[in-house]
């Protein structure tokens, strides 16, 4: 095992961890056998997981996103807003195809769930999120570079302060909000869903908003 892999661990490809999740694959392997249907790796930044100067944080695979195509955010609508607005700040280059050989690239950014396997109705439950922070934490614990992070959603943003070791109480979730955890800055914003464009809860702008703020951050470091 290399010393990258030592430090960021990731979960085997019939990871059984949490029986709830493994089932649920289970049927969609089944169901379909071309699709990826496995843990869903981090999406790493040009030259590797070390150059990671932000990490994107979502809560879990989608169905036919994600758990589909193997790269997150990729193969659903969330992926379209995320990627695009990824570019419009520098945070990536290339054309976003919703395919995970498109030619899309990340600089000094990379994108993670929280939960690595897709779970039913896109709900994982508690037990399944602080099962899976050992494979998450050591993200945000051992990034040799990484300052920022995007938590995209209220229980993405709840697990990230976890695996900080915070409290909940003390960095709550609001959307354009930040707060400093060590030497990290989180930065939350509502997730980049269909449901929440399609019913004004996140705008474009909104959005952007958030990213803008990341991008001055950075630039000032």
């Amino acid at each position: 095992m290399s010393a990258l892999q030592s430090a960021y661990p990731e979960p085997e490809h019939n990871c059984t961890l949490c029986p709830r999740l493994h089932d649920f694959l289970q049927t969609w392997r089944i169901a379909e056998p071309s699709w990826h249907n496995a843990p869903v790796a981090p999406f790493s930044p040009i030259g590797g997981l070390d150059k990671t100067r932000l990490l994107i944080v979502g809560l879990a695979p989608g169905v036919r996103g994600a758990n589909r195509t193997g790269r997150p955010f990729t193969g659903d609508y969330a992926g379209e807003l995320l990627y695009a607005t990824l570019k419009e700040f520098g945070f990536a280059q290339g054309t976003f195809e919703a395919r995970p050989d498109d030619s899309l690239q990340l600089r000094e950014t990379a994108i993670v769930n929280a939960v690595r396997c897709v779970p039913p109705q896109n709900k994982p439950v508690g037990q399944e999120i602080n099962t899976c922070r050992r494979f998450f934490a050591p993200l945000l614990q051992d990034l040799p570079d990484l300052h920022a992070v995007v938590t995209l959603g209220s229980i993405a943003h709840q697990s990230t302060v976890r695996a900080l070791g915070g409290k909940v109480a003390r960095h709550p979730f609001g959307h354009n909000r930040h707060t400093d955890i060590g030497n990290l800055r989180i930065f939350s914003s509502y997730h980049c869903s269909r449901y929440n464009t399609n019913t004004g809860v996140l705008t474009t702008a909104m959005f952007q908003d958030v990213f803008r703020a990341v991008r001055a951050y950075l630039d000032s470091l």
